[in-house]
């Protein structure tokens, strides 16, 4: 019990324990021994040592409690270990200790360097800064054990860039050394630093990194023309806008330091140019049209400034500049150039034509003459031909009365042409202003149409009547209505108050059946009671039988007699009218259709129309002399031998039967008619027979024509007698003639004048 009780004081026996790192030698290190009190140094005390690096890094003498290092350490990657240290009984394994844990502890030495961990940098400072003016702060860290002698005090130093800079040696700030650092002669340092341990002393590790300075803008330059004198020309034709030419400057400055203006210094130049700066160019342009007759060169000075200015370099004087600008105007064959822009005129309304408008004059610049310009109107602009010019003086005239009403103003354009020179052409705009006269008489506003009562009491306002004047100011002046005293409505109606029409008398009662209405007409007369002048019109006025009680006319219902309730009358007549039309078209196409194939029909019942049409012959006409013999007429024997080709022995025949004709005997038309029918009959039952159409040239017609005979040979009386002339044997003729006439009268010769 009191062993256990003695135990329970701390016997461990420390020695102090470090090991220097990176420290080597031939074999283990000694860094330190174990002992307890109750080891009896007869053997039988064990030594353990259990922990970080125990057995490897770290070995322990079990008799003797003798600590060694196997290898030698770095503080940087482990600065101390820690171990448990036991003693026990070596035959019975007992611990005669409780375990105790110790330190091992890594001692520093300068073997780490400094280290610029965000190098290498890069800083601005502006242009001519003071001197001092803090750029940067570097920083370098050392892995050495700052706590232990010097091996991480750092001190900065500069190796190069010396003369330009500074570094404060404790901070690492780099602050400028000069105050006259310019962008312009060089905008970019590179500087080398160091940073050395053990306080900068000899032995001490070091470590470099490099700092990129760059010099941002100031405006410490002003700027400057290129060249202090400027030429230019520019045609007097010119028009205003153009560019008459570029002038530049220089400013050694950067971005808004750099930015300039132009501007045209006061001087005999005037408002004649302008100046616009395009970064260091300036464009000079035309501001009015120049003449040179009038003026052949310009000079004006132009000016070019900083807008932002630093004050700190005023001292280097002004930051503008100037330079001289010439401007030579070239001489042009110019237009006729007229003595306005744009003319006013104007001119009474119904003024007789030839009626002076005003005139336009222009001259030519180039010699200062009016006598070589023709003036004309552009008919474009005038396209009722409402204007004339005289070509020489420019005078414009009327060309017809002008009326305001119709139309006030009138645009026309005059062009001015040079005569030695047709295509210098010049034009201006006249504006000519028709001046109103007051010969417009008043007018109603609107055709008045009204209804009444007819049992309306004596005083009772019909309408209100309104006029209107398309003079200019018309509407101002009085107007005056009257009915005329002959008009048979001035015995019921009269106008009051200058515009009220009135019942004047009472009315006739109507009856009061729905259709019972009465029209009338009241005229009348409106006079201006300025000018006088008097126009009439017309008032509608519907009288009709009103339902009791009412106060305002409101007429019985009347009965409609129209087909259509929903059309007026107008619209029905319109109708009815197409209609008639359609059918009066439709019966004239079928009559003519009708008459058309009537006298298409052929003679007999059966078509012989083949017989006739199918051949391919025309006659000669009046013009063929050879296709008929005139003379065979003159004898009968002759014309119905020679002609007719039924052989001789059958006209003997036809000609007793006849009788030789006598001075009483049948006259030559009857012949020739005989004749004619004869020959139809013989091309009609005949096949082989040609079509001789060229008997039309004898212009007999047919009795049965509607128009009647032409020819003086015959005449109605003779037409019977003409029958019986044909003689016996020629019945089959007479039948035929019998049958047909009743159709077709004298159809015969109709047959005959369809072949031509």
């Amino acid at each position: 019990g009191n062993g256990s009780r003695s135990r329970s004081r701390r016997s461990w026996i420390w020695n102090q324990f470090f090991v220097i790192e990176e420290y080597a030698g031939p074999e283990p290190v000694l860094i330190g021994r174990l002992h307890t009190d109750m080891d009896r140094n007869d053997g039988r005390t064990k030594y353990v040592l259990r922990g970080e690096g125990a057995g490897s890094v770290f070995v322990i003498d079990e008799k003797t409690g003798n600590i060694h290092v196997t290898k030698p350490l770095d503080r940087e990657e482990k600065d101390e270990y820690r171990l448990i240290a036991t003693a026990t009984d070596r035959q019975t394994d007992r611990a005669l200790e409780p375990s105790s844990q110790f330190i091992i502890r890594v001692q520093d030495i300068n073997d780490n360097p400094p280290i610029f961990d965000e190098g290498p940098y890069s800083a601005t400072v502006p242009e001519m800064a003071n001197i001092g003016t803090s750029i940067i702060q570097v920083t370098a860290t050392d892995a050495d054990d700052p706590t232990y002698g010097n091996s991480a005090k750092l001190v900065y130093t500069l190796v190069q860039g010396q003369q330009y800079f500074s570094v404060d040696p404790q901070t690492g700030i780099l602050r400028t050394a000069v105050p006259d650092m310019d962008r312009e002669t060089q905008d970019q340092y590179l500087v080398l630093l160091q940073a050395k341990d053990m306080g900068g002393h000899l032995g001490g590790l070091s470590g470099t990194t490099t700092v990129t300075v760059r010099l941002t803008d100031v405006n410490d330059n002003p700027p400057r023309f290129t060249q202090s004198m400027w030429s230019f020309s520019v045609s007097e034709l010119a028009i205003p806008g153009a560019e008459i030419g570029r002038i530049s400057a220089s400013d050694a400055d950067l971005g808004e330091n750099a930015k300039l203006e132009y501007t045209i210094l006061e001087g005999e130049s005037g408002d004649t140019f302008n100046i616009t700066g395009v970064n260091q160019e300036a464009v000079i342009t035309l501001n009015k049209a120049v003449d040179y007759e009038s003026r052949s060169s310009y000079s004006f000075s132009v000016e070019v400034l900083n807008p932002i200015v630093d004050p700190r370099f005023l001292r280097r004087g002004p930051f503008k500049d100037r330079a001289s600008i010439r401007v030579a105007v070239l001489d042009a064959d110019e237009p006729p150039r007229f003595s306005r822009s744009r003319y006013h005129m104007d001119v009474s309304e119904n003024c007789p034509p030839a009626c002076t408008v005003g005139r336009v004059s222009a001259v030519d610049p180039d010699t200062g003459l009016t006598n070589n310009i023709r003036f004309s109107i552009d008919p474009q602009s005038d396209p009722e031909a409402l204007f004339r010019i005289t070509p020489d003086t420019g005078l414009i005239t009327t060309a017809m009365e002008l009326d305001r009403e119709r139309e006030h103003w009138h645009n026309i354009t005059v062009i001015a042409t040079q005569r030695d020179n047709p295509s210098q052409v010049s034009r201006v705009l006249v504006a000519v202003e028709t001046l109103d006269l007051n010969d417009n008489a008043p007018e109603l506003d609107r055709q008045y149409t009204t209804a009444m009562c007819d049992s309306s009491s004596v005083g009772q306002v019909v309408q209100v009547l309104r006029a209107i004047d398309r003079d200019e100011g018309g509407n101002d002046s009085t107007v005056y209505f009257s009915i005329p005293p002959e008009s048979s409505a001035a015995l019921n109606f009269s106008v009051r108050d200058s515009a009220s029409l009135v019942l004047l008398s009472q009315l006739q009662p109507l009856s009061r059946s729905s259709s019972s209405t009465l029209t009338l007409y009241v005229p009348l007369v409106l006079r201006d009671g300025t000018s006088g002048l008097t126009s009439t019109g017309t008032v509608t006025v519907s009288v009709c039988p009103c339902l009791r009680g009412g106060a305002r006319a409101v007429c019985l219902p009347q009965q409609s007699t129209l087909p259509s309730p929903g059309l007026s009358t107008a619209a029905l007549l319109a109708i009815l009218a197409c209609v008639a039309t359609l059918l009066a078209v439709s019966a004239l196409s079928l009559s003519l259709r009708r008459q058309k194939r009537d006298s298409l029909s052929p003679l007999e019942e059966d078509d012989v129309r083949e017989n006739i049409i199918t051949y391919d012959d025309e006659g000669g006409g009046e013009a063929d002399t050879a296709a008929f013999d005139i003379a065979a007429l003159q004898s009968p024997r002759g014309a119905y031998a020679g002609v007719m080709g039924f052989g001789a022995g059958w006209v003997p025949g036809m000609e007793a039967a006849r009788g030789t004709p006598g001075p009483g005997g049948p006259s030559l038309a009857l012949r020739v008619g005989e004749f004619l029918r004869l020959r139809l009959a013989q091309v009609t039952f005949d096949p082989s027979q040609p079509p001789y159409d060229s008997v039309q040239v004898y212009g007999l017609e047919g009795t049965g024509s509607r128009a009647g005979s032409l020819s003086s040979l015959e005449s109605e009386g003779e037409k019977d007698a003409e029958k019986e002339d044909w003689g016996a044997g020629n019945n089959l003729l007479n039948t035929l003639d019998k049958e047909k006439q009743p159709k077709h009268p004298r159809l015969d010769l109709i047959q005959l004048s369809r072949l031509e």
